[in-house]
């Protein structure tokens, strides 16, 4: 791997942020972005992708290379909750394994932000079906995570509430967000969508700093109880998002040759859902602790994919 890449997204200025944040909890600072901010500006950055997204769709003609690619996608979400529940079934139990899976089937759309403003620092665009793929990612591997704990359940009196998880699957609010500002941007003319540009570009690097510097925070408030689970969630959340996300950049290359679209795989493949699952799982499976699956993906996965796993791949896809 070319160390240099690894070096430069070291220094990201998004990335330091990040750090600032954790170092800001071991420190015991009072540091703190206010609930209300934070949503703000999560909800700013799914606008801004979705409507960038939508406005390079309108570009973009349906060919059968979108096509593969979005069956990656559904494979991704139905494949890697599939294998990553019997390996932690053992370990974890059946519900904590099925939420985890689930999580790590489904995707990261500040991972996913992240990954495009890597790419917008190497003179590379997002195409704006990725946008899509990367939202009808969300449900399918909630939906397999509830199957796997439905069969093999061995506890009858526990059902699962099927209905309000599918529904809330298909309708939560980055889910949402993110396909209703596709299709807005899809829609817009470009002269209308040109007055609203300083918004969606100018300001996207700087929101995202900020939204990072709260993600480094609330990571590092759940890092001292995830660790009183032992090693193996650790590894697991360690290795598997980077195993993943090479062997799909590989098998990316089936369906398209554009690297662009090859890294957005890969980190679809290597990221967990920690907001999308987690409020599904709430419902459906009670049973299963967020005190260790939330933990897995938001304090390891995340850092390990924004720091390792991003220089990985596009090594990936750049040499094969």
């Amino acid at each position: 791997m070319d160390f240099n890449l690894l070096l430069e997204n070291l220094t990201n200025p998004a990335l330091l942020f990040f750090i600032l944040g954790i170092v800001a909890v071991f420190v015991k600072s009072d540091l703190e972005i206010p609930n209300n901010s934070s949503k703000f500006i999560s909800l700013y950055l799914l606008f801004a992708i979705g409507f960038k997204g939508g406005q390079e769709l309108s570009h973009e003609q349906f060919t059968l290379e979108i096509l593969g690619t979005m069956l990656i996608g559904i494979a991704i979400s139905v494949v890697i909750p599939a294998y990553t529940f019997f390996i932690l079934k053992k370990r974890l139990g059946i519900y904590n394994a099925g939420a985890i899976a689930a999580s790590y089937g489904s995707v990261s759309a500040v991972t996913f932000v992240t990954a495009v403003s890597y790419l917008e620092a190497h003179q590379l665009n997002l195409h704006g079906h990725m946008v899509a793929i990367m939202a009808l990612m969300e449900s399918p591997a909630i939906i397999v995570g509830l199957l796997l704990i439905n069969f093999f359940n061995t506890e009858g009196s526990d059902t699962i509430k099927k209905r309000e998880v599918f529904k809330h699957s298909f309708t939560n609010g980055s889910v949402l967000l993110i396909l209703g500002s596709l299709f807005i941007g899809f829609v817009a003319d470009a002269k209308q969508a040109e007055g609203i540009k300083p918004f969606t570009n100018d300001l996207f690097k700087g929101f995202l700093a900020i939204f990072l510097l709260d993600m480094g925070i609330t990571s590092g408030k759940k890092l001292k109880a995830f660790f009183s689970f032992g090693l193996f969630p650790f590894l697991f959340a360690f290795f598997i998002p980077l195993i993943n996300g090479v062997v799909f950049a590989y098998i990316s290359s089936l369906v398209t040759a554009d690297i662009s679209n090859r890294f957005v795989i890969a980190i679809l493949a290597a990221s967990a859902s920690y907001i999308a699952v987690p409020a599904a799982m709430k419902i459906s499976v009670p049973k299963a602790n967020p005190g260790l699956f939330l933990p897995m993906a938001l304090a390891v996965t995340f850092p390990v994919n924004i720091t390792i796993g991003m220089p990985l791949y596009f090594f990936v896809v750049q040499h094969t």
